[in-house]
């Protein structure tokens, strides 16, 4: 049998590598570094272009169960991403260099991969299986051929790129190392503002000029991925209840006693009454900290905005940008109208699409899609048909959100709890109680599932 992967991101590479630990043959094609996409640097496989950050992997949380799942299955991406964290509290987050490089090196020492840089327009002739996991970049003749042979309805979203900032620059008289509500080790630099600091960047960044591209005139972006200045126009407080929220971080550098102005009964924290008025977080970049990325900051706003914009962030008056925000095409397919539950074509049951081109969201979830992509097509090679993990496990969720959503308009989505098979009839939870029982109950389930 004779297998291709289209695309070295994390879904292609993570089924390219799946594929090739059970013994069967991959052509693994990535058009880079010969052809780059408008948001590649490199051309080394899984090249993360947005964060470094895979979210938490701390239970109970939709994220860390996910993570669970796939550690289960030996997820090669996931375990090298392990391989390569860096600090970043409860998050996993990775040196994105180092995870690239290991990610190459897992390619080319398995015999049985044949990597191949060039690119596709569409699937090559002479496989018996192909996995399409093109990326939110697909270039444009994969997506013709898509739009063309597959009859798309919605293709393509957009997605905003955070800026980078040299670590020597910023300013740590003012910065301070925490992490929220002290889950970490205090890998998150915090930039605090006053509430007259916050008034002048809140009205500079509403009124900042916006890049000007006639492509992205009518950008739709995905909620959970929005340029920070399309969020701040939702209203005054929109960042200080979201991405610049203060609560949850104690800053070393205040001179007041915890006990200050609060009771000896008072249960709650000094971080529950923060004393900034918001706080722009800075999340490490490398596993030196020479650089850090600015949380939820992702932007299309011109470079010049960017550098008088984020200078006037208290702490960042100085920054060094290695890298200045951007806004790219994401690219997806209406895949419950379009795949089978196995992430195979209705029309065409021998390709699979995987990753972000089918309608997930988020590194962890496109690494998800791309295994069981490969986890179905060995199940063809056998001659059986996979069984798809139910939605009270996190794989199941999100699969069957890819596959059986029948909203007018499909929207692509990360792991979340609203995914999840609802809890059973009879179970009653307090609030607090319910992730924990989520998770509880997929563990479980997963398990029954592996079995």
């Amino acid at each position: 049998m004779k297998v291709s992967v289209i695309g070295a991101g994390l879904a292609g590479s993570e089924a390219a590598l799946t594929l090739a630990k059970k013994g069967i043959s991959v052509d693994l094609f990535e058009m880079r570094p010969q052809k780059l996409s408008p948001a590649h640097n490199t051309g080394k496989p899984a090249e993360l272009v947005c964060s470094n950050s895979f979210k938490s992997d701390q239970l109970p949380s939709a994220h860390a169960i996910l993570k669970d799942e796939l550690m289960r299955l030996d997820s090669p991406l996931l375990t090298a991403a392990y391989n390569t964290k860096v600090g970043a509290g409860s998050a996993l987050a990775v040196d994105r260099d180092k995870f690239s490089d290991e990610i190459l090196r897992l390619i080319q020492s398995f015999g049985n991969i044949n990597y191949k840089i060039q690119e596709c327009a569409k699937p090559p002739s002479g496989y018996d299986f192909t996995i399409i996991a093109t990326g939110p970049l697909t270039s444009q003749a994969m997506s013709d051929y898509l739009i063309k042979n597959i009859g798309v309805k919605q293709f393509n979203f957009y997605d905003a790129i955070a800026p980078i900032i040299s670590a020597d620059s910023i300013n740590t008289d003012i910065a301070f190392f925490a992490d929220r509500w002290d889950k970490g080790d205090g890998d998150y630099l915090n930039c605090p503002f006053n509430k007259e600091e916050y008034d002048k960047f809140y009205n500079a960044l509403v009124e900042a000029d916006l890049l000007k591209a006639r492509d992205f005139e009518n950008a739709s972006f995905f909620e959970a991925c929005l340029p920070i200045e399309v969020a701040a126009k939702r209203g005054y407080d929109a960042l200080r209840f979201s991405m610049m929220k203060p609560v949850g971080l104690k800053n070393p550098k205040d001179a007041k006693d915890e006990g200050e102005n609060a009771s000896k009964n008072d249960s709650k924290s000094k971080c529950d009454r923060p004393s900034a008025y918001a706080v722009c977080q800075l999340r490490k970049e490398n596993a030196d900290a020479s650089a850090f990325n600015m949380v939820g900051f992702q932007t299309r706003m011109t470079i010049g905005e960017q550098k008088e914009v984020f200078r006037m962030i208290p702490g960042l008056e100085n920054a060094d940008f290695l890298r200045f925000g951007s806004i790219h095409r994401n690219s997806y397919i209406d895949s419950p109208r379009i795949l089978n539950k196995d992430l195979s074509l209705k029309t065409a049951p021998n390709i699979f699409i995987a990753g972000q081109l089918c309608g997930n969201e988020g590194y962890t979830e496109s690494i998800a899609t791309g295994h069981f992509a490969a986890l179905a097509v060995i199940s063809k090679i056998k001659g059986t048909c996979i069984e798809i993990p139910n939605a009270k496990t996190a794989t199941g969720a999100l699969l069957r959100h890819i596959t059986t959503d029948l909203s007018p308009k499909f929207t692509p989505s990360n792991i979340n709890f609203s995914l999840f098979e609802e809890k059973e009839t009879g179970v009653k939870l307090k609030k607090d109680d319910k992730k924990q029982y989520y998770c509880d109950r997929a563990k479980e389930e997963f398990g029954n599932w592996l079995r």
